[in-house]
């Protein structure tokens, strides 16, 4: 039996499709629109903004081959920037979003000079990454990670009321804490209102202390624990706007939902 086979494809065999990283999603540069310069250095993954206004104060960055101003506005898109002499690019055409179980004694920051391990040490380096709300040293469960700075800032931002719900193990009269925490509780840096706050029992006089708020300050969760008279063994963060952190182990993170990509925008648009 005689025929002829299928025509080869040409070029070869067809190479298999890349596969989308499911924390990466594509932005069109275009739409970010004109930026400081540090932004665009930072959202770019060069410097954190810091670095960037010492980068620019030391007369290191150029735009369009002019000595850069601290605060000039760019346009990504279309001025070439250069810093110590090299191009760079600044138009930024993807965001990556990162949910991450933050174990106890690690330190959310970049570098820490005593050595400790940090929460970049986690997973593979990306590019101007930054974290949304720091957790202390000591407290572990959800931690936001993305390279959009603005948004990062912008759900910070006390105007935004963006709600966080944390569990404290704690020892002490938790019932009475409560009702105390109900009526608002005054500490150092201004009275604290919890959007919601209960307890259950675990036994053997610990308590399950659940609380929810709005403000985002340094400590605030073990401030308030302390006013309130209980003594906190573990402090988790459950719960981050409309990011929860669910079964999700210690150490490893994950990306954000559909849901919850789209609500974060929701909260941190202009």
């Amino acid at each position: 039996m005689t025929g002829r086979g299928k025509p080869k494809r040409p070029g070869g065999p067809r190479r298999p499709a890349p596969k989308r990283d499911p924390f990466t999603t594509p932005v069109d540069p275009k739409a970010e629109g004109p930026m400081r310069v540090q932004r665009a250095l930072a959202r770019a993954g060069l410097a954190s903004r810091r670095e960037a206004d010492r980068l620019v104060a030391e007369g290191r960055v150029h735009i369009n081959g002019i000595p850069a101003l601290t605060g000039q506005v760019v346009d990504p898109t279309r001025d070439v920037i250069t810093v110590d002499g090299r191009a760079v690019k600044t138009a930024v055409t993807s965001t990556t979003w990162m949910v991450l179980h933050k174990p106890s004694g690690v330190m959310t920051t970049k570098s820490d000079p005593e050595g400790r391990p940090t929460v970049f040490e986690l997973f593979a380096p990306v590019p101007g990454l930054v974290y949304v709300g720091r957790l202390d040293f000591l407290t572990e469960g959800l931690l936001l990670l993305t390279t959009d700075g603005q948004a990062a800032h912008r759900l910070t931002h006390p105007s935004r009321e963006v709600e966080r719900t944390y569990v404290a193990i704690v020892r002490g009269d938790a019932p009475g804490a409560v009702r105390a925490a109900r009526r608002g509780v005054e500490l150092e840096d201004g009275p604290v209102h919890p959007v919601s706050v209960q307890a259950e029992s675990l036994g053997e006089r610990r308590w399950s202390f659940e609380i929810t708020l709005i403000d985002g300050r340094t400590r605030e969760v073990r401030r308030l624990c302390e006013a309130l008279g209980l003594t906190v063994e573990r402090l988790i963060r459950t719960r981050y706007g409309p990011v929860s952190l669910d079964d999700l182990p210690v150490g490893e993170s994950r990306p954000l939902t559909s849901r919850e990509r789209t609500v974060i925008e929701a909260l941190s648009g202009g």
